[in-house]
């Protein structure tokens, strides 16, 4: 990932789907764009040599470590408790309906057994392929399957030197006597390679595109963009082998969504958008990084995140041996226990038409509205435009009933009644103590004209 900058080509930032317009019935893309918008909800994962450093994936950036430097990590990388089945069996019970994996990052490492490098997993002493179990696990656990793959390649040697290469030297600005169109041959082949071992690709994200990039108030020197990766072939490639797979907008031309990164959209960024979201700031292994997201905040970002019609894809970063550390493991199962109960709220939901008050997000699923309150109010909840539009309100995590106030002031007015209710709003009577759950949330049953309306602002 682009550590934290978001890793995208501002002129492509707000690239959007090009398949949404599409008939879902006869584009396979359009079914695959309808799937992942209904998954909502999926599992990054950051892993490679620079576990071992166990300080960032940009350690060899960020340290500027040569090669010979690096290879201490290539040697000694033995991930003997690799259990993709378990990382599976996590991601499950979170409510993560797909995932991605980086199959190679910038410092050039592959996690599979590729025919155009030696430097991958065969050259480590794990010696082993790892993209193919982790493959066999995710699908037979039910969960979409996608491909990580950097566009940088800070190993291969004709991967012309910039600003953000370990090896540029800004006293010279040399790139190098290196030949980019022999690198962008390398990146296709490799490409071709994960599209035609691994059966069906469901997603592969790449990462990124740089040229006119400005870093830390400086612009990047040497960046690259479409014209470098010849993105446009690229892609034309990946329609070839595998229709199916969307594309996400980092290849510096349109994709089919767009990737805000580390940072929460006010408004949604795209038509069809997923957010990626670390939980401690680093994506790869970061032992004593300690800036750990709770399972509550993590929660209110993936509703926010649904609010407004996106997906979130939360990372986890393995350590050296292959395992998902224990910190990880305890916000995945929050996550998941709060999941159990809520997921009708999340999975198939998407933004409403509505007007949630302050303090809450709404999705809605059909005709059932999902009032999540991220804030917890005294007694009343007062929805605005929703009176005389719900036929039933109870809580989600035990389908509790939660019971309407009326407020005319013609059936009551004394000194215990809500006074000042805008016209048109729907008062609940909550209870004093919140419940215990990380984030709760109500389930209104709306009459059909609600739905309706929805419905047709969505369309």
């Amino acid at each position: 990932m682009t550590s934290t900058d978001p890793a995208t080509d501002p002129a492509t930032a707000t690239a959007t789907a090009t398949a949404t317009a599409t008939d879902p019935i006869t584009d396979p893309r359009a079914r695959r764009l309808a799937e992942f918008r209904d998954q909502r909800f999926g599992l990054f994962v950051h892993w490679g040599v620079y576990a071992a450093a166990a300080r960032h994936e940009w350690v060899r950036q960020r340290e500027r470590l040569t090669l010979d430097q690096y290879q201490c990590y290539v040697d000694h990388f033995d991930p003997d408790l690799y259990d993709p089945d378990a990382w599976a069996d996590a991601a499950r019970y979170a409510g993560m309906r797909y995932t991605v994996l980086t199959t190679k990052h910038h410092d050039g490492f592959c996690l599979w057994d590729s025919d155009l490098t030696d430097y991958s997993v065969t050259a480590t002493p794990y010696g082993k392929d790892l993209v193919g179990p982790f493959v066999s696990a995710f699908r037979a656990a039910g969960l979409g399957v996608g491909f990580y793959h950097s566009l940088l390649d800070w190993h291969h040697p004709q991967f012309p030197l910039d600003r953000i290469h370990p090896e540029w030297d800004d006293a010279t600005g040399d790139p190098g006597d290196r030949d980019m169109r022999a690198y962008a041959d390398h990146l296709h082949g490799q490409v071709e390679e994960l599209l035609s071992r691994y059966g069906p690709v469901d997603t592969l994200w790449f990462d990124f595109s740089y040229a006119g990039r400005i870093r830390q108030g400086r612009p990047v020197t040497g960046g690259k963009g479409p014209d470098a990766w010849r993105s446009d072939e690229l892609m034309a490639l990946i329609r070839r082998l595998q229709p199916d797979c969307l594309v996400n907008n980092r290849l510096g031309i349109p994709g089919d969504f767009t990737t805000p990164e580390e940072y929460q959209p006010l408004v949604p960024p795209g038509e069809v958008w997923e957010a990626c979201q670390t939980l401690n700031g680093s994506w790869g292994y970061d032992r004593d990084n300690l800036n750990w997201k709770t399972p509550e905040q993590l929660i209110a970002l993936l509703v926010d995140t649904v609010s407004k019609d996106g997906n979130l894809l939360l990372n986890v970063g393995p350590n050296a041996r292959g395992e998902f550390e224990p910190r990880a493991l305890a916000v995945l199962r929050g996550i998941g226990d709060w999941m159990r109960l809520h997921s009708r709220s999340v999975h198939g939901a998407g933004p409403s038409s509505c007007t949630a008050p302050t303090g809450c997000r709404y999705t809605q699923r059909g005709n059932r509205l999902y009032v999540h309150l991220l804030e917890w109010p005294y007694r009343h909840l007062h929805l605005p435009g929703l009176a005389g539009r719900v036929r039933y309100a109870q809580f989600l995590h035990d389908a509790s009933e939660v019971r309407p106030v009326n407020t005319d002031p013609n059936w009551d007015n004394g000194n215990v009644a809500p006074k000042g209710v805008p016209d048109g709003a729907y008062t609940l009577d909550l209870p004093v103590r919140r419940p215990d759950v990380a984030l709760p949330v109500i389930e209104l049953f709306l009459d059909s004209d609600v739905h309706d309306a929805d419905e047709k602002g969505r369309a």
